[in-house]
């Protein structure tokens, strides 16, 4: 079987060719563009299909919230205008007459991690992916939890500042406004005047000037202050962090060094770790799915 894998963020596109054995190859990336709204999304990943042959299953991984059983995206913040309502997986199957699978981004991610990563083996666990927002996924005895509209696990719009900064979600103070890798780029931007992604931030000679630490540090306490919270209405063994920025091993340490001696007792059993596949979860569980149909 061959499954052409999507995973849509916030900034780019990444999509990959999918075997039976699971193991991604012709991996690419492309712009999301996202502020052009949905219609372009969809209108760019049927143009990838169309570069392609005999594919025989179609996986979509999206940001926004996703009723999975229909493929259509529920609600999607102004991140990407346009797109709530959109029926992805219906459109891509009336222009290319191929099955299509479509999940939320962070639910995916979840599904490959469980199968394949850093929760293999684990019956209950939360992910969180960091990136333009903070997207989220509880899996609960071997099952994603998703809500009763397809919406659960919104944790980057959790309030961790009570009247803080407006968020795209129309509410202030949302988790995601101060602890999402786009929050990290605006504050030290603040500070040196430069716009750098997360990997140059972390490059060593950013990452040991004083000032840009001070704000790498500060932004893994915000980080904590929504872990702490998921943890104490979750009681989860193990928390999964995803995403892009997630690749610094800095981020885990710091949080490992500080969340225990904040947590009660009780719920120090918690286990936080990396993701082991990185960008390649949700690529993976989403063909995954897709492999069912």
């Amino acid at each position: 079987m061959k499954i052409l894998t999507f995973d849509i963020g916030g900034t780019n596109i990444k999509y990959a060719l999918c075997n039976e054995k699971f193991i991604l190859s012709e991996k690419h990336s492309i712009p999301t563009e996202a502020h052009l709204g949905g219609q372009r999304i969809i209108n760019k990943i049927i143009d990838v299909i169309d570069g392609c042959s005999d594919i025989d299953r179609i996986a979509v991984s999206t940001a926004g919230q996703v009723d999975s059983e229909n493929g259509i995206v529920v609600y999607s913040t102004d991140n990407i205008p346009y797109y709530t309502g959109m029926m992805v997986k219906k459109i891509i199957e009336n222009k290319t007459g191929i099955p299509t699978y479509v999940e939320n981004d962070v639910n995916a991610a979840a599904t490959g991690e469980a199968i394949f990563g850093a929760a293999k083996g684990a019956e209950s666990f939360i992910c969180l992916t960091f990136g333009t927002g903070i997207g989220g996924a509880i899996y609960i005895n071997n099952k994603l939890y998703k809500g009763i509209t397809s919406s659960a696990a919104e944790f980057g719009h959790m309030i961790t500042h009570a009247g803080g900064r407006p968020c795209t979600c129309g509410g202030d103070g949302c988790f995601e406004q101060y602890a999402s890798a786009k929050a990290l780029i605006h504050e030290v931007k603040k500070i040196t005047g430069k716009t750098m992604n997360g990997f140059e931030i972390f490059k060593e000679d950013n990452f040991s000037n004083p000032e840009i630490r001070h704000v790498i540090d500060t932004w893994i306490d915000e980080i904590i202050i929504g872990l702490k919270s998921i943890i104490y209405c979750f009681n989860p063994p193990l928390i999964v962090l995803g995403g892009g920025i997630m690749n610094e091993d800095y981020i885990v340490e710091l949080i490992d060094r500080k969340i225990y001696k904040q947590l009660m007792d009780n719920y120090r059993k918690v286990n936080i770790v990396n993701t082991t596949l990185g960008n390649d979860a949700a690529l993976l569980g989403a063909a995954y799915e897709a492999s069912k149909l």
